[in-house]
């Protein structure tokens, strides 16, 4: 199964929803549905976010760790 996510202009939603909702539910399912914001907006609603890459900014560049030292 594939999963697609697309931005659709407010004049075609309805007319989109109406189309996807010619498929059966085993064929597509709408997973979720938003208004789209960006990523910029969307990290700066999320309380402490601003203040917490201000604070890493400030950090001295020998804190910083190496990504082969990252443990995924």
């Amino acid at each position: 199964m594939q999963t697609v996510t697309l931005q659709v202009q407010d004049n075609t939603y309805d007319k989109f929803i109406w189309l996807l909702e010619h498929f059966s539910k085993h064929e597509v399912t709408v997973l979720e549905q938003s208004k789209y914001i960006s990523d910029d907006t969307y990290l700066r609603n999320i309380d402490g976010m601003v203040q917490s890459i201000q604070e890493a900014r400030n950090e001295p560049i020998e804190n910083g760790v190496t990504l082969d030292k990252l443990e995924w």
